[in-house]
C-alpha cells in the first residue's frame, strides 16, 4: 500500500513538473516526463492515469511538430475512455485527433472529430469544452474554403461568450470572425473586428493575446498594400514576445518580419530575419515553422534569379516535410521547385 501511494505522488509530482514545463513551451521535456508518467500508470495499472498520460504523451508530440505520431496516443486514449465510460475523456480525444488531423491537414477528418466531440461536451453541461470545440469547427469551415458558414457558428460562439461574461473567449471569437472576413477578402470589415478584439485583450490585460491580435491586424496592413504600417506593428509585437519570453511566438514574429522586408523589395534583411527565424524554430523543434521558412528563404532567392540556392533551400524544406510526413507541404515544395 506505502508503495502504491508513493508512486501515485511521483505520478501527481512529474505531471506537475511536466505541465510547468508545457507552460514554458519546453515541449521535449515535457514529453519525456509524459512518457515517464506514462509508464508508471501502467505499472500501477491505473486506467485513469494512463488515459490522462496518453492524452499528455500526444500533446507533446503535437507540439514537437509530429501529429502522426501523437495520432497513435489519442487512438489509445479514446480506445481507453471508452471502455472506462469517461465521456469526458472520450469527447477531450476526439478534440485532441481533430487538433492532430487539423496539422497534417486533413481538414475533413478533423471537422469529423470536433464534430463528434460537441453533443458529448453539450450533454455533460461543459459549456466551454462545447464553445472550444464549435470555435475549432468554425476555423476548420474558413480553412475549407466555407467562410460564410464560419461566420454563422462563430456568430453563435459570440452570443454564448457574452452569455458567460467570457471576455477572452470574445477576444478570440472576434479574432475568427476576422480570419473568416479575410478569407473572404474583406480585409476592411476583418481589421474592424480585429481592433474590437484588441479593445478586449486591452481592457483585461491580456498581453499574449494582444500580440496574436497585432500580429493579425499587421497581416491585414500587408493584405492592404500598407507593409510599412505591418512592419511597425511587427517590430512591436516582437518585443512584447521577446519580454514575455514567448520562443515560438518570437519565431513566428521573426518570420513575418523577414516576409515583409521581402513585400518592400529590401531582400537582405528579409534574408536576415528570417535566418533569426529558422534558428529559433530548430530550437524549439517546430518543423511546419522551419518548413516554411526555408521555402521563403528559397522564394527570395529564386526572386534574385539565384537558382541554385533557392533549389538548395527547397531540397531542405523537401526532405523536413518527408520526415513529418506532411503531404501538402510535400505538394507545395514540388510545385516551387517545378517553376524554377
Amino acid at each position: 500500500m506505502a508503495q502504491f501511494l508513493g508512486q501515485l505522488q511521483e505520478w501527481e509530482t512529474r505531471r506537475t513538473e511536466a505541465n510547468g514545463f508545457y507552460r514554458q513551451g519546453k515541449y521535449k521535456e515535457y514529453l519525456d516526463l509524459s512518457r515517464q508518467n506514462l509508464r508508471l500508470s501502467r505499472e500501477m495499472q491505473d486506467r485513469t492515469r494512463e488515459g490522462h498520460a496518453l492524452n499528455d504523451v500526444g500533446l507533446a508530440y503535437i507540439h514537437c511538430w509530429q501529429p502522426q505520431k501523437a495520432l497513435e496516443f489519442f487512438y489509445q486514449s479514446l480506445t481507453l475512455t471508452q471502455e472506462l465510460g469517461d465521456k469526458q475523456g472520450e469527447a477531450t480525444s476526439y478534440c485532441n485527433l481533430g487538433s492532430s488531423y487539423n496539422h497534417l491537414g486533413q481538414l475533413s477528418l478533423a471537422l469529423d472529430f470536433f464534430n463528434r466531440a460537441v453533443p458529448i461536451f453539450k450533454s455533460l453541461g461543459d459549456t466551454q469544452g462545447e464553445i472550444s470545440t464549435l470555435n475549432n469547427v468554425a476555423l476548420i469551415y474558413t480553412k475549407l474554403d466555407e467562410p460564410k458558414r464560419a461566420l454563422l457558428l462563430h456568430h453563435q460562439i459570440l452570443a454564448m461568450r457574452r452569455l458567460l461574461n467570457d471576455f477572452s473567449g470574445e477576444a478570440t471569437t472576434l479574432n475568427g470572425i476576422g480570419f473568416a472576413y479575410t478569407a473572404m477578402g474583406k480585409s476592411e470589415q476583418a481589421l474592424g473586428f480585429f481592433k474590437e478584439a484588441l479593445s478586449i485583450q486591452r481592457a483585461t490585460k491580456n498581453v499574449a493575446g494582444e500580440a496574436t491580435t497585432l500580429n493579425n491586424i499587421a497581416s491585414i496592413y500587408s493584405d492592404l498594400g500598407q507593409p510599412k504600417e505591418a512592419l511597425l506593428l511587427y517590430h512591436q509585437i516582437l518585443l512584447t514576445r521577446k519580454e514575455m519570453r514567448d520562443r515560438s511566438g518570437e519565431a513566428n514574429t521573426l518570420h513575418n518580419i523577414g516576409f515583409t522586408y521581402n513585400l518592400l523589395g529590401e531582400r537582405k534583411q528579409a534574408l536576415s530575419f528570417y535566418n533569426k527565424a529558422i534558428n529559433r524554430f530548430r530550437d524549439l523543434g517546430d518543423s511546419l515553422g522551419e518548413i516554411s521558412t526555408l521555402l521563403n528563404i528559397g522564394t527570395v532567392y529564386a526572386e534574385m534569379n539565384q537558382k541554385e540556392w533557392a533549389q538548395s533551400y527547397y531540397k531542405d524544406a523537401r526532405r523536413l516535410s518527408e520526415q513529418i510526413d506532411h503531404k501538402p507541404l510535400v505538394d507545395r515544395v514540388q510545385r516551387l521547385m517545378d517553376a524554377l
